[in-house]
């Protein structure tokens, strides 16, 4: 006898989870939704959402193409995601799903930055960043509670990749380089040091759809896509992007275990020759001052890095407990810093940022925003690591889910190699790497005690 429908599924089935009874044959590198009473799934309305967010958060899609943004796409996904999940308070989408240390670490820095607004250096600012990270952090939890198994993630990961490389395809064909302007600048919405670390954090989902079992059509355009990628991490003529990425082909050397190793250096073999083989005569000089630092600006310049991150941890220091407030950085540096006194003698100072995610964060929450930052990251990174050895488990024995939280794991090592460099602290690409893991860790708990859904 058929299954008698919910009401909710009565009045309003586009809401619902679809999904196929286990008894359905599975095809081999689909894993079923353990903790979604064996269903398999697909996409539905909510992901869909997410996908949408995601593509205008980490990708601006709509500053690459403006007349997206009369239709504000990120505004309508996010309402009618937040709506959609309210509705579908069960299995693997409960809320409760998401307690996890790293979410706790998230609702504290939230809370943090709260209390740090009476006190930072011009309130308003503190006030409307705090907003502002507050729906961040909003999206990261609704992202990570929308998926349901590894697929959803996988869904997820591959809007992330694609919407990158559409975001390089257009940068490379918009903007041009010249001999005396051989890297590129400015772009919409990132800078070039960012646009870096983007593409570092994309290309292990490349990587992870060229290696997998799924359909040749989709491996091939991952292959295409990973091309603009090198082309373009090497026009940013970032040095904290090359490092980023040397990290990210160690790990996935060392430690992406789930792929077989001839395999792993076949892939990256490709990957590097592309990304070398386009560099330029200027690109070489400009990583060579990496191992001769002595010579760089940042070593030298008051408005180096070196030096902005010793006023940065000056700042942390001096304002241990709250900081100066969020997004207060730079207006620290045109107030309360020695080079502040300048403006006394009718001389110009610079309102730099932090370049150091971890100084920033410190100097803008104190220390105890620090700790919760890095326990943050800590915590995602033992939560991938643990759900890539629960995904090796019977439950989803021949599936691809173990590799994919290697490759998250590679995403955000890319990160805080490249996030050292650069003020990303409340960047939506990071949030949105925090996401999956969170995703990925409540799909692993699941899939041991699916009755407890």
């Amino acid at each position: 006898m058929a299954e008698r429908p919910r009401p909710l599924e009565a009045v309003a089935p586009w809401l619902m989870t679809p999904g196929v009874p286990t008894a359905a044959p599975i095809r081999e590198g689909r894993p079923t939704n353990a903790g979604n009473g064996g269903r398999r799934t697909t996409w539905d309305l909510l992901l869909v959402c997410m996908a949408v967010y995601v593509a205008t958060a980490v990708g601006r899609l709509h500053e690459l193409f403006p007349v997206l943004g009369y239709l504000k796409p990120a505004l309508l996904a996010s309402a009618l995601g937040l709506g959609i999940y309210a509705l579908q308070q069960r299995g693997p989408r409960n809320v409760l799903r998401l307690r996890s240390r790293a979410t706790t670490c998230l609702l504290g820095l939230i809370l943090w930055g709260a209390l740090s607004v009476p006190g930072a250096l011009n309130q308003g600012l503190a006030f409307q960043s705090w907003t502002n990270y507050l729906q961040t952090v909003l999206m990261c939890l609704l992202v990570a509670g929308s998926v349901r198994d590894p697929r959803d993630v996988e869904r997820l990961g591959l809007v992330y990749f694609a919407v990158t490389v559409v975001y390089t395809v257009v940068v490379l064909s918009r903007f041009q380089l010249g001999a005396d302007d051989w890297r590129l600048g400015r772009l919409y919405y990132y800078d070039a040091n960012d646009f870096a670390t983007l593409i570092v954090t994309a290309m292990p989902f490349g990587l992870y759809f060229v290696l997998s079992r799924r359909s040749v059509p989709l491996r091939l355009l991952a292959l295409a896509g990973l091309a603009p990628l090198a082309v373009g991490l090497i026009r940013s003529g970032s040095r904290g992007g090359f490092l980023a990425f040397l990290a990210l082909v160690a790990f996935v050397l060392l430690r992406l275990t789930t792929i077989p190793a001839r395999t792993r250096l076949a892939g990256l073999v490709l990957i590097v020759a592309v990304t070398f083989g386009t560099a330029s005569d200027q690109y070489w000089a400009q990583m060579q001052t990496i191992i001769s630092p002595k010579r760089d600006y940042n070593m030298t310049s008051e408005e180096g890095r070196v030096q902005i991150w010793e006023r940065g941890i000056g700042y942390m220091t001096g304002n241990p407990v709250f900081g100066v407030g969020l997004r207060n950085f730079q207006v620290a540096e045109g107030t309360i810093s020695l080079q502040a006194r300048r403006a006394e003698r009718g001389l110009g100072v610079r309102w730099g940022a932090a370049h150091n995610t971890f100084v920033q964060i410190g100097a803008e929450l104190g220390f105890p925003g620090l700790l919760l930052f890095v326990a943050l990251l800590a915590y995602a990174f033992r939560a991938l690591g643990r759900a890539a050895r629960r995904f090796r488990t019977e439950e989803y024995a021949g599936t691809e889910a173990s590799r994919l939280a290697q490759t998250v794991m590679a995403a955000l090592v890319g990160f805080v190699v490249g996030g050292f460099f650069l003020s990303l602290a409340y960047a939506d690409l990071f949030y949105t790497l925090v996401a999956l893991s969170i995703g990925l860790d409540k799909i692993a708990k699941l899939a041991r005690s699916p009755q407890a859904t």
